[in-house]
């Protein structure tokens, strides 16, 4: 099995002291942020057998596992911009 790689610079990233890391753009999660919380999971999936043109089931394969889950999300944000749900 060939191995996948992140395209990551982990040398580089492992010199990096945490207090270098810039978390000004993060909020704060306050107690009121637990409070008010909501726990949310994906709907079901649906297993069905499907059609795709070989170069773009290739395309999303290219990026490494999850492939199936990209697609997912894809079609999902077409369906939100179209429908708004």
């Amino acid at each position: 099995m060939k191995k996948k790689t992140t395209g990551t610079n982990w040398a580089l990233l492992e010199k990096i002291k945490d207090s270098d890391i810039d978390c000004t753009d993060i909020p704060e999660l306050t107690p009121e942020f637990f409070r008010t919380a909501q726990l949310k999971f994906s709907s079901p999936k649906k297993s069905l057998s499907i059609r795709l043109d070989s170069d773009l089931v290739d395309f999303f394969k290219k990026q490494g596992s999850g492939y199936q889950t990209r697609m997912n999300a894809v079609l999902r944000c077409y369906m939100v911009a179209a429908h708004g749900k």
